[in-house]
This record gives structure tokens, C-alpha cells and sequence, in this order.
């Protein structure tokens, strides 16, 4: 058993929209520090999670803690704690990256000397600082998605949420974007990462497969043969 800190508690989560069931009775947990992957096809049910365990929906039942915050009651709480990166890039791409920067530190609460310091340290550490005065929209789509992955640890949470993060990046970024989250990891920040990709399922401690709604194979990678599994669940076969 994982005797590390539990940073997400999720037991018996429904989310219905009406008649269509986006998530069937999900139950996991997550460890302060852990990379955990999140694999399913499209419609399988990993955004809608993603969102209510940002706090950006209600869940229709069931219990779910986040960084030792009830999401029913104190959903606001939740997003001091946590970074989000959505599935489609999220920074703003009339506005330069160190107005992006000073941006969403802004929105974070950080003072005006924090937001400098670590908008200096995160464009040296991805050797970005010449292009401090460029709007977003002159910034190949690889770069735009390192920077929205420190934006989103600017603040130092306790959990960074990314929603297929590399989707769409060419292979040396994805390798790259991977570094990150490794090092992430390494300072005790827990990861949540959605992804479709199969192969980044292995660089993950543990993994959820989810289809239609439920969460079909949990655990370590090497413990699961990840492509037999996720062969099962596309053609429906227990």
C-alpha cells in the first residue's frame, strides 16, 4: 500500500447531463508528488473529470477531495491550490508572453515581485527570454505549450491538471514537455495528465483507462500490457 499523502480522494463520483452518464461511479486516489495518467478515447469521460475535480463543474454524486478540500463545499478553495492546462491552448495570443505572465500571476494573487521573478526564471529555464516582448500569435504552437505549462505551475500548486497537453506537438517537444513534468514531480507537485497517446502512458506512475464513463484498468504500467487493455475497451471486450 501507498503510504504517501492522498492529494486527491475520489469515491463513487456520478456526473449525468441529463440522461447521458459522463462519469459511472469513479473511485481512485492520487499521491502527493505522482504523475497519473489519465488514457481513454474521446467521449470516454477524462475532461468532465479533469473539470470537476478543478472545481469548474458539480458532480452530480459521490465524494471527492482535492488538496484536503471538499469539492461539493468550498469548490472556489480548490482552485487557489491547483494549475490547469486545457486541451486547447489557453494563453492569450494578442498579449505578449510577459504580459501573459504578469497576467495570470495577477490572477493568482502573486505580488508584483514574485510575478517578475518567476516570469525571469521560467524564461531562462526554457531559454524564452528574447522573445519576452513577442505576441503569442507570432510563437510556434510547442513553445506556446511550455510556457502554458509554467504559467500554470507559476503559483507553486499543489496539483497541475493538463488536458492532453502535447496534442498535436511535434515529438522532440513532447520529449521536452515530459522533462517538465518530471521535474515537477521531483519538487512534490502531483501531475494529472489526460492523454490518447499510448506511449505516454508509460512515462506515468500509475494510470486510469476509462471507457464510456468508467474507469475499465487502473494501476502501474508495467503492470498492465497498456495496448492489449486499451484493445479490449475500443472493441468493447471484458
Amino acid at each position: 500500500m501507498d503510504k504517501r499523502e492522498k492529494i486527491i480522494e475520489v469515491e463513487n463520483l456520478v456526473k449525468r447531463f441529463g440522461a447521458f452518464v459522463a462519469n459511472n461511479n469513479l473511485t481512485f486516489d492520487i499521491y502527493k508528488g505522482e504523475i497519473f495518467g489519465f488514457l481513454g478515447a474521446n467521449g470516454a469521460g477524462k475532461t468532465t473529470t479533469i473539470k470537476i475535480l478543478c472545481g469548474l463543474l458539480k458532480p452530480t454524486s459521490g465524494k471527492v477531495r482535492v488538496a484536503g478540500v471538499d469539492i461539493n463545499k468550498h469548490p472556489e478553495d480548490v482552485k487557489k491550490r491547483i494549475g490547469y492546462m486545457c486541451q486547447f491552448f489557453s494563453m492569450y495570443n494578442d498579449m505578449t508572453v510577459k504580459e501573459n505572465f504578469r497576467f495570470y500571476g495577477g490572477i493568482y494573487g502573486l505580488n508584483k515581485k514574485d510575478i517578475s521573478d518567476r516570469t525571469n526564471f521560467y524564461l531562462d529555464k526554457l531559454n524564452m527570454k528574447s522573445i519576452e516582448n513577442m505576441l503569442l500569435k507570432n510563437i510556434p504552437l510547442g513553445w506556446k505549450q511550455k510556457l502554458a505549462f509554467s504559467v500554470a505551475n507559476l503559483h507553486h500548486p499543489d496539483i497541475i491538471f493538463l488536458d492532453e497537453p502535447t496534442s498535436g506537438v511535434d515529438p522532440i517537444t513532447r520529449r521536452q514537455f515530459w522533462e517538465m513534468i518530471y521535474e515537477a514531480s521531483d519538487n512534490g507537485t502531483t501531475v494529472f495528465v489526460t492523454t490518447h497517446y499510448m506511449d505516454e502512458a508509460e512515462y506515468c506512475e500509475r494510470v486510469s483507462i476509462m471507457s464510456e464513463g468508467k474507469i475499465k484498468a487502473l494501476g502501474r504500467p508495467r503492470d498492465l500490457n497498456i495496448n492489449d487493455v486499451f484493445l479490449k475497451i475500443a472493441r468493447n471486450v471484458e
